[in-house]
């Protein structure tokens, strides 16, 4: 009897994810291949500002809408497309006074520079993440492929600098870091094993997602979730800790972990796992927008109105409107000091986890356990600092190439991080630990072409957000002398680390900027100045905490896309856009990628429902 027990539950298992993992009822966006000839590239900014910049009015926005959407970030912006895709009559909402979250780009003293792309990985042509933006772009977005090697590993003081590069291919960069590291060859062959085997298991994190929830917890709550995917089973383990245990040569340990900066944690606090996947992303290259970031957005936003909808800037959503029952109608927008109603059957934020339960619900309802429950499982990620810095001469005559530099005083990466996330502000920017830096320019073919004679270097470090909180409320542009001072002093002491690297550029700089996590608070609506959401530490991979923080929210008809949803980065965010529309149109859209993928790869473009 208990035999037939345990098959008959095995078999409504096996049934329940069939229909959740391969069932699809849906509309799929993924149906046929959209792309279009490519267009002849727009370098006048008047022209794209035509597209990017439509400021919000009450006469503008579209009749009988089928959704909002609130942000217009990578994750709001394919969400929208997506829907659009199916016929779907979608308005993205901006409270900045352009589209693109951090994808949009700004112009200082005739310079242009990118806000959040530096460089992204898995670009292959006919590869699953390629289709996808591909088809979000209808084919017009074009990649400009990073030098190889791609990254540069610095460590050490000038006079003991010890500099290492990335190559990509999985070959090629494993066969590299071995000349760097005679003796270490095990190490590096295990680290690269480990990392491919725990970074495949992802897809778990997306099954959980999408199962409905009594299910979902089963299998939290049974420990299957762990045992069944090795990216879960890892996601405990600290990146220092899995490193540790491969070799005792601590440059090799630092080069393992280097890239913990494109996702914010000193290596004893990120999740191996987290880290798996980033290494994976860029195994095979790095690319880069041809045309700049806000090529992105400006060739996902006519697909929506084509449909339709909308993207309008300008337009800061102050609060969701329910009706009695708790469910999401709407949203309200202030124009001025009116509010403006707008409604709709669905609202989709992507203004993250934080803002959209703290400040756009009602009190009475972010009180509700279930929302509780959420926020008391994350906390805001580290906040960001950048520095823009725009150069009289080209990359010919600068040396500047299409790579990027990961700086680090020294090899011991958790101690010199956790002293400078902890220290005092003033002393802190004297020795800030991880300096990324880049030449977007240089990495850009149609550079030359828009902009001649001229060349940008960008920098991206962490700063702590109580550094500069005592001045939040200043005029953005006018803020007190105190702040820029502070401003000022990591500034300089980064571009001495920058001229290390870059020595002709020290005396040919025409435009120097920093923004700090109070310039990310504003403009893209960072809640503690954070660029990549919610925090990424192990906390975040916990496995009961990603089987209860999916699209679907406790209320009614409101929905979650972007970083908070799956991961941080473009991908990640990319990656919650298509969790959120596997939810919203009833089918898994993860898989209708792969299947297209495969049918555009094989020449085969025949619709498929």
């Amino acid at each position: 009897m208990w035999v037939a027990v345990v098959v008959t539950f095995l078999a409504l298992v096996a049934a329940v994810l069939f229909k959740y993992v391969f069932g699809s009822s849906g509309p799929n966006p993924f149906a046929i291949d959209t792309r279009e000839p490519l267009k002849p590239m727009v370098y006048d900014r008047k022209l794209k500002n035509k597209v990017l910049r439509q400021g919000f009015l009450a006469s503008k926005v579209p009749q009988d809408l089928d959704a909002i959407v609130v942000g217009s970030g990578i994750g709001g912006l394919a969400i929208a497309v997506l829907l659009a895709k199916v016929g779907k009559k979608v308005l993205v909402l901006e409270q900045h006074d352009r589209a693109g979250g951090c994808c949009h780009t700004f112009s200082k003293q005739g310079f242009e520079f990118d806000i959040g792309i530096h460089y992204i990985g898995e670009l292959q042509d006919h590869k699953p993440f390629r289709c996808v933006i591909d088809q979000l772009t209808n084919g017009q977005l074009q990649w400009d492929p990073l030098d190889n090697p791609f990254d540069k590993v610095v460590l050490g003081p000038p006079e003991n600098r010890r500099v290492y590069p990335i190559y990509s291919g999985k070959k090629r960069y494993m066969d590299e870091l071995k000349k760097c590291f005679p003796g270490e060859e095990k190490a590096i062959d295990e680290y690269v094993r480990l990392s491919k085997k725990v970074a495949n298991g992802v897809w778990y994190m997306v099954l959980l997602k999408l199962l409905p929830t009594p299910l979902a917890k089963f299998l939290v709550h049974t420990g299957l979730a762990n045992r069944l995917s090795s990216f879960f089973s890892y996601a405990s383990r600290s990146l220092t800790d899995v490193v540790n245990g491969l070799t005792q040569n601590k440059d090799l340990r630092a080069v393992m972990c280097y890239i913990f900066g494109t996702y914010g944690k000193m290596p004893k606090e990120a999740s191996f796992s987290m880290h798996s996947l980033l290494l994976n992303h860029y195994l095979n290259g790095a690319w880069y927008p041809k045309g700049g970031a806000s090529e992105i957005a400006y060739h996902m936003i006519p697909i929506i109105e084509k449909a339709g909808g909308a993207v309008l800037v300008r337009a800061p959503v102050n609060r969701i409107l329910l009706n009695d029952a708790k469910e999401a109608i709407g949203v309200s927008v202030m124009k001025g000091q009116e509010e403006v109603h707008v409604h709709a059957p669905i609202v989709i934020s992507d203004a993250g986890i934080f803002n959209t339960f703290e400040h756009l619900l009602p009190k009475d309802v972010q009180t509700m356990p279930a929302i509780q429950k959420q926020l008391s499982m994350v906390q805001h990620g580290d906040g960001g600092l950048s520095i823009f810095i725009g150069v009289e001469g080209t990359k010919e005559e600068l040396d500047l190439k299409a790579d990027n530099y990961f700086i680090f005083p020294e090899n011991n990466l958790d101690e010199l991080l956790e002293g400078y996330m902890k220290g005092k502000r003033e002393e802190s920017s004297k020795k800030v630990p991880l300096i990324f830096v880049a030449s977007p320019s240089a990495k850009d073919s149609t550079w030359p072409e828009r902009s001649p004679g001229k060349s940008t270097v960008t920098v991206v470090s962490f700063a702590n957000y109580s550094w500069f909180e005592e001045w939040k409320d200043d005029k953005v542009k006018n803020r007190s002398v105190d702040y820029k001072d502070l401003k000022e002093a990591f500034i300089n002491n980064i571009l001495e680390a920058v001229y290390e690297v870059f020595p002709k550029i020290k005396d040919r700089i025409e435009y120097v900027d920093a923004g700090t996590p109070i310039t990310n608070q504003h403009y893209i609506g960072a809640p503690k100045g954070e660029i990549y959401g919610i925090d990424h530490g192990i906390p975040r991979f916990d496995v009961e905490l990603n089987a209860i923080i999916r699209p679907q929210t406790p209320i009614k008809n409101l929905f979650l896309t972007g970083q908070d949803v799956m991961l941080c980065g473009f991908a990640g965010a990319l990656s919650g856009a298509l969790t959120c529309g596997s939810v919203i149109l009833n089918r898994n859209l993860h898989l209708d990628t792969f299947s297209l993928a495969k049918r555009v790869k094989n020449g085969n473009n025949k619709k498929k429902e």
